[in-house]
Order: C-alpha cells, then structure tokens, then sequence
C-alpha cells in the first residue's frame, strides 16, 4: 500500500514540497479531471474534502424545456461529483454561489457587451469567483491548499521566492491563459496535480481507476448563457431600449447597412452582418458612444498593439522599463513577440513585432516567457 500510495505522489505534479499531513480541498465540477484529481490524491494518501460550486439554478423554463447543460455547474454535474466522493469515502459539499457568480460574472458579461466591448467570463469566473474565493476560504473546511483539475502547472521558484505558473504539459487543454489573475498568496495555495498529464493520459487513467465519469465530454457552454445564444440572453436581461439599432460604417464613416445593438456584435465578426460587398467585411470597431459598428476588409483588422490594464504580475514584480516578451490576446491565439513600455497609473502599452488581427477590447491578454505566465491583464484599446 505504501508503495502504491508513493507512486501515485510521484504521479501528481505539486510544483513544491508538500508538508506532511496536508489536507486539500479538492474544486469538483464534475467532470473527469477533477474527479481523477481527487481519486489520485485520495488514493496516494492524502486527506480530501470535496467541493461543488453551484452557480446557476435551472429556471422554469430550463426545466420545463429538458434541456441538458453542457456546462460544469448543472444539478446533473454536482450529482457526478458527488458520487465520486461517496465511492472514494471523503466529505462533500455543495457551495450556492449563484448570488456572488451574478455580481462577479453575470454582471460585468452584460455591461462590457453594452459598452462595446467582449468580456471574457471564464478569466472572471476562475479568477475572482471559484478559485480565487475558494482559495482565500479554504482554511474554513480545515484545508491547507485548494486543488483542480485545472491543466497548468503551479511551481515554486526557490531563487526568486515566487510562486509561478506554467504551462500545461498538454498544449491543447492548457489553461494558464485563463489563470493569470491569481496573486501569489493564492497560488502558495493552489494545486494543478494534473499539469503533467495529457488529456488522454486522464481518460485512460480514469478508466484504470474506475472512475464513472471517465468518458464524459468537456463541457462547452457558457454555464449561464442557454444554447450559448449570448445574444438572446442579453434581449432577455436588460431593459427595453438598451439594445438599440443603429449604422453600420466604414473606417471613412459610409453608411453600408444597419446593426441590431453594438451588444450583437464583436471585433473580427464577419458573419451576421447582413451587407452585400465585393469584398468581405469584418468588424473592426465598435464605437458605444455613437453607437455605430465600424467595418472594413481583412486587412483592417489587423493593429501594431494595445494599451491594457487591471494588471497582475506573477513570475516578475510589475515592470518599471521596457520589457521584451510574448503576447497571447486569446485562449487559441499563438503568443506573438512584442514589446511592453509603462504607460504609469498601472496601465501598459504593447507593440508587437507584427501586426496581430482582431485585438478585441474587454478580452485578456496574458504574457510569457516560453512556459512561464509573466502577467496579464485587460485590453482597453487597440492601437491604430
């Protein structure tokens, strides 16, 4: 037995010496990742308690309809997590965050939509919500570290005396992109015992392991958007007239057609836009306070830069001079080379080396050192 158990320490990745006796509790949404991660940690040893968070209730109509969600905070999903805990014989618990995932997530989706920007609710959600309020509450079920199934990698650098992230072992399931977020006292706290493994090494390992969730597909959806149809729900939650209707122009300010609400619309769209033109056409800005959406060929959709903000820095202190790095503007988007200058007042300017398409304001853009997260924060601006 503790043979087994030592082989299946090594197994995990911790990224820092354990202490003894640590007890962990373990985010279940599930689905099999984090379910593999609390059977391996429960099975090498280590002392678990178990955590679902609730963050949406399935409304009358949700229930009325039948629809299943294909998302990580469903009754169906809390049911799979659970079960898990009662066969591997640890405490569970079921977390209602639905008011705090409303002011923290729901909220700012709809009002950066309104203001003409994208918002990226999972960077929220993971951030602010679920890991970072379940990491500054864990001490409150007697837990030393919060652990997910998460697929990045935790390390403690020992020269500089920070905690770092880097990325995934498995390049097509990474996750940092959407971690950057966490302050260090919250990642001394955080495991992702998972970061070495590949999404097909977890399914086979669930399958070995017996684990009844093992074939259950990711989840997909935005967790409180139904059908993913952001639109429909943003008609169903703000007031009448605050989606209104309005020109479509190009960058010299023709008008080519009509818009439904600057909220329907995103930078980089070109389906949907419902204009007759020799040549396609993309949205290249959204301009809230005219209410216009701005379009033009592909070529304009590309920019030398952006200007971020709402900064955090992980593997270095926030930078003072120039910084050469790489850039990731979105979760599949290749990091590109660039420079970052101090614009003062926490605010960053960013100029790549190439001109990227479709900076989007409202998404985040995260840098690295190859593997390593340096930081990362939000876009305000594209530059022209």
């Amino acid at each position: 037995m503790a043979q087994k158990q030592t082989e299946l320490t090594q197994l995990l990745d911790f990224g820092r010496e354990m202490p003894p006796d640590s007890r962990i509790l373990v985010a279940m949404s599930g689905g099999v990742d984090s379910a593999l991660t609390a059977v391996l940690l429960r099975r090498a040893g280590i002392e678990c308690v178990g955590i679902n968070m609730r963050t949406y209730h399935p409304t009358a109509e949700d229930v009325q309809s039948g629809r299943k969600f294909q998302t990580c905070c469903s009754p169906e999903d809390a049911g799979d997590a659970r079960a898990v805990a009662l066969d591997e014989d640890f405490p569970f618990y079921v977390l209602d965050l639905e008011k705090q995932f409303h002011q923290a997530v729901v909220e700012p989706f709809i009002n950066e939509y309104l203001r003409g920007r994208t918002p990226n609710p999972c960077v929220l959600c993971n951030n602010h919500l679920k890991l970072g309020l379940l990491i500054d509450k864990a001490r409150l079920y007697g837990c030393d570290f919060v652990a997910t199934g998460h697929y990045a990698r935790i390390v403690e650098n020992t020269a500089s005396g920070r905690m770092e992230m880097h990325r995934a072992a498995d390049p097509g399931k990474d996750l940092t992109y959407y971690l950057f977020g966490l302050r260090q006292d919250q990642l001394r706290r955080f495991l992702c015992p998972l970061g070495g493994m590949t999404k097909p090494q977890v399914r086979e390992l669930a399958r070995e392991y017996g684990i009844s969730v093992a074939e259950k597909p990711d989840s997909m959806e935005i967790c409180f958007v139904p059908g993913n149809d952001y639109r429909k729900f943003l008609q169903k939650r703000v007031g009448e007239g605050a989606i209104a209707p309005g020109n479509i122009v190009t960058t010299d300010g023709r008008v080519v057609g009509r818009h439904e609400g600057i909220a329907c619309y995103t930078v980089g769209q070109r389906k949907g836009l419902g204009i007759t033109s020799a040549v396609p056409l993309y949205v290249i800005d959204i301009l809230a306070e005219e209410n216009l959406v701005v379009v033009g060929p592909a070529e304009q959709t590309t920019s030398p830069g952006l200007v971020c903000s709402r900064m955090n820095w992980v593997a270095i202190e926030e930078p003072t001079a120039e910084l050469r790095t790489t850039a990731q503007i979105r979760y599949r988007h290749r990091p590109a080379a660039c420079t970052v200058r101090p614009l003062g007042a926490g605010r960053f300017q960013v100029e790549f080396d190439d001109p990227q398409r479709s900076i989007t304001p409202g998404q985040a853009v995260v840098f690295y050192d190859g593997e390593s997260v340096l930081g990362g924060g939000w876009i305000d601006q594209r530059l022209s």
